[in-house]
C-alpha cells in the first residue's frame, strides 16, 4: 500500500513542480530585450556600412554628371552602336545559355551518373576563374590546330562556315556565353530541385516516355525558373568585360559593347561619357533585379512542391 502511494506521488511530482514554476522576473525580460536590441543594432551597423557604400557610389556617379551630358554622350554614334551590339549579343548569349542550362540543370537534378561531382565542379570554373583568364583561354583555344588549320581558320574558311570568330562579333557572344551559361545551369538546377518529381513519375506510370514527361510536365512547371535563368544570364552578359577585352578586343564600331565602352572612354579621358554609360548599365541592372524579384524562383515552385 505504501509503495503504491509512493509511486503515485512520484508520478505526480513532476507535474506539480511544472505547474508551480517561479514566473520569470520582469527585470530579466527587460535585460534580455535590451541585450537583443543591442545585438540587432550592432548587426545593422555592420551591414548598413556596405549598403551605404553601394548607395554612395551610385549617388557619386549621379552627382558627377548632368542629364544634358548623359543625353549628349548617349547620342554619340559609337555609343549607340555599343548599345545595339550589347542588346544583340546579350540576348544571343542568354538564349544559348538556356539551350545548355535546361538540359544540364535537369540532368544534375534528376539523374545519377558516373562523374556527376566532376561535372558539377567543372561548371564552377567559369564562375571562379578571373575573367581575363577566360578570355585568354578562348583566344588560345581558337589557335589550336586541327589538321592543317587552326580552329579559327576552319571557322573563317569559306568552304566551311565563312564566319571568323576571334576579334569579331561572334567572339563577343561566345565570351559572354561562356560565363553566363554557368549561372543559367545553376539556376535551372535549383529550379528542377524544388519541383516535386511526383507529377513526372505519375506521367511515366501513365505511359509517357521520359522525354514526353519532361516536355509536357516538368518544363511547363519550370517556366518561371527558365525566365529567371534567362534574365540572370542576360544581365551577366551585359556586365562581362575581361573575356571580351582579350578575346574580342575593344574596336570602335566593331566589337564595342557597353562594358568596353567605359574602358575606351576612360582611356581617352572622356570621364563624363564613361559615367553616362555606367549609369545606363546601373539602370539596366536595377531593372533586371526588379524583374527577377518580381518573377523569382519561389512562385515557380509553389505549385510543384504542394503535397
Amino acid at each position: 500500500m505504501l509503495d503504491s502511494q509512493l509511486r503515485l506521488w512520484l508520478s505526480a511530482a513532476p507535474r506539480f513542480f511544472y505547474n508551480h514554476r517561479v514566473p520569470e522576473q520582469p527585470v530579466k525580460r527587460r535585460v534580455r530585450a535590451s541585450s537583443d536590441w543591442r545585438f540587432i543594432a550592432c548587426l545593422s551597423v555592420i551591414g548598413g556600412t556596405y549598403i551605404v557604400l553601394i548607395i554612395a557610389m551610385v549617388l557619386a556617379d549621379l552627382a558627377y554628371t548632368s542629364p544634358s551630358e548623359i543625353m549628349g554622350a548617349l547620342a554619340r554614334r559609337e555609343i549607340q552602336y555599343a548599345i545595339k551590339l550589347s542588346l544583340l549579343s546579350c540576348t544571343a548569349a542568354a538564349l544559348l545559355s538556356l539551350v545548355v542550362g535546361i538540359p544540364l540543370g535537369y540532368l544534375l537534378s534528376r539523374a545519377r551518373f558516373f562523374g556527376k561531382t566532376f561535372v558539377d565542379a567543372v561548371l564552377d570554373i567559369p564562375i571562379v576563374l578571373p575573367p581575363l583568364v577566360i578570355g585568354l583561354s578562348l583566344l588560345i583555344l581558337f589557335q589550336v590546330k586541327i589538321g592543317s588549320h587552326t580552329i579559327e581558320e576552319w571557322f573563317a574558311d569559306e568552304r566551311f562556315l565563312a564566319m571568323p570568330v576571334t576579334f569579331h562579333i561572334p567572339s563577343v557572344i561566345l565570351a559572354q556565353f561562356t560565363v553566363a551559361a554557368a549561372f543559367a545551369v545553376r539556376t535551372m538546377r535549383v529550379t528542377f530541385d524544388q519541383i516535386n518529381p511526383r507529377a513526372e513519375q505519375v506521367a511515366l506510370t501513365l505511359g509517357c516516355t521520359r522525354a514526353q514527361a519532361f516536355w509536357r510536365v516538368t518544363l511547363p512547371e519550370s517556366r518561371r525558373g527558365v525566365f529567371t535563368a534567362a534574365t540572370l544570364a542576360w544581365a551577366r552578359s551585359l556586365g562581362e568585360f575581361g573575356p571580351i577585352l582579350v578575346f574580342s578586343g575593344a574596336t570602335r564600331m566593331r566589337t564595342e559593347v557597353l562594358s568596353t565602352t567605359v574602358f575606351l572612354e576612360l582611356s581617352v579621358g572622356q570621364l563624363h561619357a564613361a559615367v553616362a554609360v555606367s549609369l545606363l548599365m546601373i539602370a539596366t541592372a536595377v531593372i533586371v533585379l526588379l524583374i527577377v524579384r518580381g518573377f523569382g524562383l519561389q512562385p515557380a515552385f509553389r505549385k510543384g512542391t504542394e503535397p
